[in-house]
């Protein structure tokens, strides 16, 4: 009989192993969008190649942003950033979960101990038959469960804890990403602040040597009271202006001190005209590009995650196989509970199979269907935002590029027509008024300038951030 009844469970066993090969639900497969393709994004042409291999996304951020100070402050703050630390801990909590979930294909099991004790009425069934109705049962035992993952539902909520868990690495990578943008944007606006100030205490300098000399034109009788007072505007302008920009650093500082989780104080840094761009801004095969963004990614795992649960929706219609077992002592008296002859083993298989729910089988299954549509659209969109992102952050990289010698060259000529204009006044060959037209066009010019050549180190920092972070 014990053999006969071994036999049967090994066969049971057997077949669950088959049904389980011939059953398993699906694998999931990367749908093929239309929004993957090449012409996701417009890109000037000579930035993109079907050839290239290696693109600016896969280039890490210490290539890119070569500064000492500010590598040393974007290591500071990925090591500091409060935001950065909450995404790691919610990795480790999904991480958490997904060893939960590989675990599900293991049986469960608890031991317990049990003393009970059972007081039999007199005038019941047994209560007259002796004459000690009170009735102690010492009992130790082992229970086992065991479910057969028959359809798959047990491997289908393991890959969707995987696929959870990546999404969340994705997450945090994104805030990674974010923040070595936001430190780097904020070192480039420091430096152009700095930059603009240097400018502008030269300014002062000079407009304090212009105000000499018209006071000493108007004594000579070659301008008016008019001339030493708009003079004198424009140097309490350029005073205010430094004002300006000294609080905007103050300011600055204090944001930057939070993004690197420090207190605020006055950072070193290093000068605006210091700062080159060497990368190469071949951004490589737009197919393969996308796929380096956080967010793509996170969508992409979200879509796998929501044809993992549907799977389990699925399989929740058909019967389950289970197997339960318990063994252990149990006697009526204390001195024979752990004796051969207080052993007992039960060993229980059974199938359910669900009938009536009040619909809630179907009606998971329709959710878990729409959600996975949903994941797919919202996938789809977010591959058609990505590739916008990265033709605006490309193009303006060039715009800002070409513009930036334009500036330079209207600076400097701004700059010989002021001191054209102060050198022509002396000899009476000028009124102040080009002179003063003369000043505040140089100096805008040079201000303008500097915004120019932080717009485009901010290009690069969007660019890199539109390519999904690049590397390590």
């Amino acid at each position: 009989m014990k053999k006969r009844n071994k036999y049967k469970i090994g066969v049971l066993l057997l077949s669950t192993t088959l049904l389980t090969s011939c059953l398993a639900v699906k694998n999931f497969e990367q749908p093929t969008v239309k929004e993957t393709q090449e012409n996701t994004f417009r890109t000037p042409s000579q930035t993109v190649s079907s050839k290239d291999t290696v693109s600016m996304a896969t280039v890490s951020w210490k290539t890119i942003f070569t500064d000492g100070y500010l590598q040393e402050y974007i290591d500071k703050g990925l090591a500091n950033n409060f935001d950065l630390q909450i995404a790691i801990k919610q990795m480790n909590s999904a991480e958490s979960y997904l060893k939960q979930g590989k675990a599900g294909f293991l049986p469960t099991f608890s031991i317990g101990a049990s003393l009970t004790d059972q007081e039999i009425s007199k005038n019941s069934r047994f209560g007259g038959l002796s004459s000690d109705r009170s009735i102690q049962t010492y009992q130790l035992n082992g229970n086992l469960a065991w479910e057969a993952d028959i359809w798959g539902k047990i491997r289908s909520s393991k890959r969707a804890s995987y696929a959870s868990f990546l999404k969340t690495s994705a997450a945090q990578q994104a805030v990674r990403t974010e923040l070595i943008s936001r430190i780097a944007t904020t070192y480039y606006q420091l430096l152009a602040f700095d930059a603009q100030l240097k400018i502008t205490n030269q300014t002062i300098e000079t407009r304090k040597k212009g105000l000499e000399t018209i006071i000493a034109l108007k004594e000579a009788g070659q301008v008016t009271q008019i001339a030493v007072d708009q003079n004198i505007a424009q140097y309490n302008s350029a005073q205010a202006l430094k004002v300006d920009l000294e609080t905007a650093i103050f300011q600055l500082e204090n944001s930057f001190s939070i993004l690197l989780g420090t207190a605020p104080q006055k950072f070193q840094r290093s000068a605006l005209n210091k700062q080159s761009i060497d990368t190469d801004m071949k951004i490589g095969v737009p197919a393969l590009l996308l796929s380096n963004r956080p967010d793509v990614r996170s969508a992409q795992y979200s879509l796998m995650e929501t044809f993992e649960l549907k799977n389990v929706a699925k399989s929740s219609f058909y019967p389950s196989l289970t197997l339960t077992a318990s063994g252990g002592f149990q006697s009526l008296e204390i001195d024979k509970w752990l004796s051969v002859n207080s052993i007992f083993a039960d060993i229980i298989g059974g199938i359910t199979q669900p009938i009536f729910n009040q619909r809630k089988l179907k009606t998971q299954l329709e959710v878990a269907k729409n959600t996975e549509a949903e994941a797919l659209l919202n996938y789809r969109k977010t591959l058609l935002v990505a590739g916008g992102e990265v033709s605006n952050a490309l193009y303006a990289y060039r715009a800002e590029t070409t513009k930036f010698q334009f500036r330079l060259k209207e600076a400097e000529a701004l700059t010989h027509a002021e001191m054209n204009s102060e050198e022509l006044l002396k000899n009476g060959y000028a009124n102040y008024l080009d002179l003063l037209t003369a000043r505040q066009s140089s100096l805008s010019a040079q201000l303008n300038l500097v915004d120019s050549k932080l717009k485009q180190l901010t290009t690069v920092v969007d660019l890199y951030k539109a390519l999904g972070g690049g590397v390590e």
